[in-house]
């Protein structure tokens, strides 16, 4: 092994939590092939946020030093759905929904990866096993050593259910590692006992065991749990530039330094008060998400609507039906805004909706049509709606 094999392990692992075993990427390294290194994913969400471009990013940098991204699309173990971190069985998902979300997750993860540069696999191509083989899989595991997962065994202790599909999670998810014959595979921290099990699996089959390299998680706009969608506290990767310079300005102070060093690789600028630097990392998510221009638009808009409180000059219209003439706000506000109308009502008791300039309150439910023509709807603080009637 020689001293750039050295160098190029240390740059690759700096930011990881785990890269096991240890100096294990770097004797992969000294083959002198191009690894092949995994990324599982789940579709049981359309979406792709922040959080998960750290993992993301990392698989890029494999990939611009010549390595080979396999992209795995679980679309036969997104039915079953990954019990790490939870407390339940998961709902299924239909067949129809795993294949959509899968088809939206991939073009979003290509505004982080080079789409040219990826190997797409799909699970269903070697899990639609035969029972024979399934038997073999299952003699490589313990049920002691599934249940030492953490959620297995709180579950467990706590009497709740586990099906014996989520048991076979973990396994069907290593023997990806075997079918695509996996270098590196790479998760975050709550992944870990599944990374390692691919170890374990591919030993059973005779093959050289992956090296697991985990990243940390990136914590949500509260600045407390992890990033997710469920918790409202996210920045999808295809949102509009507005909505991600305006939530990351949203972002406490306390958690720039790891948005700066998950997200970019780097410290928040020393000579930045806060307030300037979260600017400067509101500019930078932009343009890397979209564009410089965008960027640039992104912060004008802002300045323009919550710093000199003027209306966008792009606000999108809102049409009402033929034979309103009682409109019902918070069917208007779920359906221009895509929230619930049990959210709607929410934001009415709490102030924060206005029409026309005026704070709209639960004593203003129906509005009659005519006050709504014309009219700027405001929701919260990002979102704009030029209501129209038909003429």
């Amino acid at each position: 092994m020689t001293g750039s094999e050295a160098s190029d392990a240390a740059f690759l692992a700096r930011d990881a939590v785990d890269c096991l075993p240890d100096s294990g990427l770097q004797r992969k390294l000294a083959t002198g092939r191009p690894l092949r290194v995994k990324l599982g994913l789940d579709p049981t969400a359309p979406d792709v946020h922040l959080g998960h471009t750290v993992v993301l990013r990392k698989l890029r940098e494999f990939q611009d030093r010549g390595h080979v991204v396999v992209l795995i699309i679980g679309d036969y173990t997104a039915r079953i759905g990954d019990p790490s971190g939870r407390s339940s069985i998961r709902p299924r998902l239909s067949g129809e929904q795993v294949d959509a979300n899968a088809r939206s997750y991939v073009e979003q993860a290509a505004t982080v990866l080079d789409p040219d540069c990826i190997e797409l696999r799909h699970n269903s191509e070697w899990l639609d096993m035969a029972m024979v083989d399934l038997f073999a899989l299952a003699r490589t595991t313990t049920v002691a050593q599934l249940l030492e997962r953490d959620d297995f065994s709180t579950r467990y202790a706590a009497h709740e259910p586990i099906s014996i599909l989520e048991l076979l999670y973990p396994l069907m998810q290593a023997y990806d590692s075997v079918a695509v014959r996996a270098d590196v595979e790479l998760g975050g921290t709550d992944q870990k006992f599944n990374l390692l099990l691919g170890r374990d699996v591919q030993r059973a089959y005779g093959i050289d065991e992956q090296v697991a390299l985990t990243m940390p998680i990136l914590t949500g706009l509260d600045g407390e749990r992890k990033m997710s969608k469920s918790l409202g506290n996210h920045i999808g990767v295809g949102e509009s530039p507005e909505e991600i310079y305006g939530k990351t300005l949203s972002l406490p102070d306390a958690a720039m330094d790891g948005w700066f060093a998950l997200l970019l690789g780097e410290s928040p600028p020393p000579d930045l008060a806060p307030r300037d630097a979260k600017h400067a990392l509101a500019r930078r998510l932009v343009e890397r998400l979209h564009s410089a221009q965008d960027a640039h638009s992104a912060a004008e808009h802002f300045e323009r609507v919550f710093v000199q409180h003027e209306i966008p000059d792009d606000v999108e219209d809102a049409w009402l039906d033929d034979a309103d003439a009682t409109v019902h706000m918070p069917a208007l506000i779920a359906a221009c805004f895509g929230r619930s109308r049990s959210e709607a009502r929410r934001l009415l008791g709490q102030g924060a909706v206005k029409l026309g300039g005026q704070t709209l309150t639960t004593d203003d439910l129906d509005l009659p049509a005519e006050r709504l023509d014309g009219a700027i709807l405001q929701v919260g603080k990002r979102g704009f709606r030029r209501i129209r009637a038909p003429r």
